[in-house]
């Protein structure tokens, strides 16, 4: 597979680290429901069905031994939100994180946004290596000093401490969704971002937390008329007035805020023709997308529906312009898929640093790689089995039917408990972030 360099040269991936338990029984509250990496790399964040935000830290490599790579470790943890309960609708709100977006750095510290089913949270992620010590009011533990008792005045110094690192909410968005959020954006302009729900996109800024700008509303008069929802939003990587979101029925559609106030009219509509000899009772829930990513270029975007990944050029509406079959040889499992709800789980999909290869996950704990240039795929697996330090991964195949090869995996052998829904790629190496169940793999490729 190219790398983000691109080129010819193949990578071979091998296993760096995996973090969480080993237990067989999972918690409920230890599974990964988002990973990213930030802006530059060095910071990989995961949310998980608990609430609880845990942010890695890439540590800076040896530079006398060129051959050791960096390693992520546990720089802050924290608990981003709180199961709450709606007493005018009687619904109980989970404190499952959706979604994790980095702000662009500005400063010493770090910005993220986390969202669950109704409320954003802005949170400041910032080290403390000095103490101040000295005061002439209050004691060492804060204890208050009478000012009689004062003699002489001592004026305050900084102390070094042991790095602490803190996290701290900056501001709630709140009361803005009546309908699960689904997707939260960045905007370009690096003041305001977008919140999307079932049925509207809401339009904030940074600042303000009291008022949101609703700017795509589907919900019809009737809801007995509803025939699709919103799946997911993205804004353009470059250009602040455009984004796009997608819906239940396998549409995208790119919007220009220039336009008009609400952008219930789209600029262009994304949408492939189906093919007749393969429609089925299950044509429908097989066509929503459940993710859409611009390339870094914003050039093309990604979406993943459930058994393909399309690359979409923007200048091209009626097709897009690769597609990419990620588990082709589910197609004739979709009733016992139906059965289980897994027909259901929404896969994510994310480009390499320099759009040249993209990757999604499947089951069995199996991910996709798709490298566009040289139209060639490879299957990895992310398991204890293959866990030992710089164990370079072996593509594994799927056997459809037939006669089964000694190394391929029979269809009928996946275990569909186990899923990789969520992945990110670093933004300028080949480092790659999986998450299993209650388990983050992180692969690197190999170093001669």
């Amino acid at each position: 597979m190219a790398g983000t360099g691109g080129g010819s040269n193949d990578v071979q991936w091998c296993f760096s680290q995996v973090k969480g338990a080993i237990d067989d029984d999972v918690a409920e509250a230890d599974i990964i429901s988002t990973v990213e990496f930030n802006h530059s790399g060095e910071l990989l964040a995961t949310g998980d069905k608990g609430g609880r935000v845990v942010i890695f830290q890439q540590e800076i490599e040896n530079k006398s031994q060129p051959q050791s790579r960096s390693e992520y470790n546990v720089y802050s943890t924290f608990q981003s939100h709180e199961p709450e309960f709606d007493y005018l609708k009687s619904l109980e709100i989970e404190e499952k994180i959706n979604k994790i977006r980095w702000l662009p750095q500005k400063n010493a510290a770090q910005f993220l946004l986390s969202t669950n089913d109704k409320t954003i949270k802005l949170w400041k992620i910032s080290e403390r290596d000095k103490r101040l010590e000295g005061y002439n009011l209050k004691e060492e533990d804060g204890r208050c000093i009478d000012p009689n008792t004062v003699t002489a005045l001592r004026v305050p110094v900084f102390r070094p401490m042991d790095l602490m690192v803190e996290a701290s909410p900056r501001r709630v968005f709140a009361n803005a969704h009546t309908y699960h959020i689904n997707s939260i954006s960045i905007n370009s302009d690096h003041e305001t971002y977008l919140s999307a729900d079932d049925l509207r996109i809401n339009l904030w800024h940074q600042e303000i937390t009291d008022r949101s700008f609703n700017i795509v509303d589907i919900k019809p008069v009737n809801m007995e008329e509803l025939t699709e929802v919103i799946t997911a939003a993205e804004f353009h990587p470059n250009q602040c007035n455009t984004f796009v979101y997608s819906s239940s029925k396998g549409s995208i559609r790119l919007c220009d805020m220039r336009a008009s106030a609400l952008c219930d009219k789209h600029s262009k509509l994304f949408e492939e023709p189906e093919d007749p000899s393969n429609r089925s009772f299950f044509s429908e829930i097989i066509s929503s997308i459940s993710d859409v990513k611009f390339s870094h270029n914003g050039r093309y975007m990604m979406t993943r529906d459930y058994l393909s990944v399309k690359i979409w050029d923007l200048n091209m509406e009626t097709r897009p312009v690769e597609t990419f079959q990620v588990h082709e040889y589910l197609r004739s499992k979709l009733c016992s898929l139906y059965e289980n709800d897994c027909i259901f789980d929404k896969f994510e999909c994310c480009w390499n640093g320099n759009d040249s290869v993209v990757m999604t996950g499947s089951y069995n704990n199996f991910f996709r790689m798709f490298d566009r240039g040289q139209r060639r795929d490879v299957t990895l697996e992310a398991s204890r089995e293959s866990s030992k330090p710089r164990q370079v991964l072996k593509p594994r195949k799927v056997c459809a039917g037939g006669k089964r090869k000694k190394d391929e995996i029979s269809v009928d052998s996946l275990d569909f408990n186990k899923k990789i829904l969520h992945t990110a790629w670093h933004p300028q190496d080949n480092i790659i972030a999986v998450a299993t169940t209650n388990n983050l793999y992180i692969f690197q490729d190999k170093v001669n």
